[in-house]
């Protein structure tokens, strides 16, 4: 796709593992170092109440990438296949005269229909996304050339997960926060980044997409230093939780397997029998934002390079999470939960000729399923009805549609067809009532189970998401209207991807779906 430099439209797209929104505007924003994307938010403008609308990982970007609620697009759980006929971003930029690059990973689950039972593709649910052009596979369980490119400088390692367990520097016994086996220049995280500042250059005499994965902070907490060490964990507050792990799970029935599902010891490797004392706690957490620190680093170079190549000028960014991390929050971690620390994600979107809003704040409600939408509109390419999100592109011009959304929906599967997880063991729900969503608007989260369990009511006037009001008579009025505009919304966002088309005698008709601000 070549033009003249003055109307080059590039895109680069970053998703961030599991980084926390109040990294950057919240409670841990005062304890963790991350200047760049400080800088960036200084030049673009800052989303503060965005949340994905599904998690884990794979099901998140599914959605990202789809423009879908998970209820559309069913891929609902690591390995769960998507539809290979779902409209994609890469699959629309591809309509729109770009090759969309992929740095990184997607974790998406292909669909079997479509492939030989022994294609490997099949074999794995981090498969990158069709569409894309994988320009470098750095996927977790694999990681080729990140492991060639340490074997190459002389590290050894008999497991490849090995380079995930930290290791004394004096050959003792390994303590929690030792640093990594390898030096903070041959990271993964630098690796990355590394080969995507050395392939893009080739690109500057074109418009290009491309979509910069980084893992970190996911767990295996492990960093290289001087991350390892940044944070003394003392410094640090203590996660916001009940006084103990009983009161916790006295809120209501889903908290017990919760709290159970993912200890501390799930979030390093070598340390299987890890207590969950504050001690440890704080260590895991410093090593947390460590990472994050780490991440901030690179995309640092990142925009340096645009700057450097003159191409910060027409290159929209749009940065973002995957979604969150609970971070001992609650007496728990990993995001397999209801609360706003898995959910709410930092999003940071800078928009060429857009610098009068530049260092702005949008408080409007906003979802992951925005972010394809935005990038399709800012590239002109239409945008699917199959597409359940909104365009961002009038919010940061400073625009307020009159229909924006008043509230937002996720969704969880807890339950696996391959074999019952905690919470079915617990619960003893099928695997198909296995499920939750979330509903918040600007006062109340409702979460509903599809299994016959009670719903929750947090009241974020009153006490929050520390107190489940659901049985509250004074609220009831508020529970009854909240779970009709839960059911309005399922109704409203049924999968659109032909609903809108008719078929008539002159042929094919299709109506265009409409949108907030469109």
């Amino acid at each position: 796709m070549s033009t003249d430099q003055a109307q080059k439209k590039n895109v680069l797209f970053i998703l961030i593992d599991q980084l926390r929104a109040d990294c950057l505007t919240g409670a841990l924003a005062a304890h963790v170092a991350l200047p760049n994307l400080r800088s960036l938010m200084a030049e673009a403008v800052t989303f503060e109440q965005n949340y994905t609308v599904v998690n884990p990982c794979g099901p998140s970007r599914a959605s990202i990438l789809t423009g879908q609620y998970a209820m559309n697009h069913r891929s609902v759980r690591n390995g769960t296949p998507l539809r290979h006929d779902t409209p994609t971003l890469p699959g629309e930029m591809r309509k729109a005269g770009y090759t969309p690059m992929l740095f990184g990973y997607t974790d998406t689950a292909r669909d079997p229909r479509t492939h030989h039972p022994n294609d490997p593709a099949i074999r794995t649910y981090e498969q990158h996304m069709d569409g894309f052009q994988e320009m470098l596979e750095m996927r977790l369980e694999m990681s080729y050339p990140w492991r060639a490119d340490l074997l190459s400088k002389g590290y050894t390692f008999g497991n490849y997960w090995d380079l995930h367990r930290p290791v004394s520097p004096t050959g003792g016994p390994a303590r929690l926060n030792d640093p990594a086996p390898y030096s903070a220049d041959d990271s993964d995280t630098a690796f990355l980044t590394n080969r995507f500042l050395a392939t893009m250059p080739a690109y500057g005499d074109q418009s290009w997409f491309a979509h910069l994965t980084y893992i970190r902070p996911h767990p295996p907490l492990v960093a290289p230093a001087p991350y390892n060490a940044m944070y003394d964990p003392a410094d640090l507050p203590l996660p916001l939780r009940h006084g103990t792990v009983a009161e916790e799970c006295a809120m209501h029935p889903f908290f017990t397997p919760t709290t159970r599902a993912s200890p501390p010891a799930s979030t390093v490797l070598g340390f299987p029998d890890l207590q969950p004392t504050d001690e440890n706690i704080q260590t895991l957490r410093a090593l947390y934002l460590g990472l994050a620190s780490e991440v901030d680093a690179h995309i640092g170079r990142v925009m340096q390079f645009l700057k450097d190549s003159g191409q910060d000028d027409n290159t929209l960014v749009v940065l973002s999470a995957d979604h969150g991390e609970m971070l001992g929050d609650r007496h728990s971690w990993g995001k397999f939960t209801v609360y706003d620390a898995a959910y709410k994600t930092p999003l940071i979107i800078r928009m060429p000729g857009n610098g009068a809003r530049a260092g702005s704040v949008v408080q409007q409600m906003t979802e992951s399923i925005d972010l394809t939408p935005t990038i399709l509109d800012w590239v002109g390419q239409e945008i699917p009805n199959s597409m359940d999100g909104a365009s961002l592109v009038p919010l940061l011009r400073g625009e307020i549609p009159s229909d924006w959304r008043q509230y937002t929906y996720s969704e969880l599967d807890f339950g696996d067809p391959q074999g019952q997880t905690i919470w079915q063991k617990m619960l003893a729900p099928p695997t198909s009532q296995s499920s939750l969503a979330i509903l918040r608007d600007g006062r109340f989260s409702l979460v509903e189970f599809a299994a016959d369990l009670p719903p929750l009511l947090f009241d974020h006037q009153g006490a929050g998401e520390m107190e489940n009001l659901a049985q509250a008579p004074a609220l009831q009025a508020d529970l009854a209207r909240m779970t009709r505009q839960m059911l309005r919304h399922r109704m409203r966002n049924a999968d659109h991807s032909l609903s809108l088309h008719s078929i008539t005698t002159d042929g094919p008709r299709q109506q265009k779906r409409h949108r907030p601000g469109a």
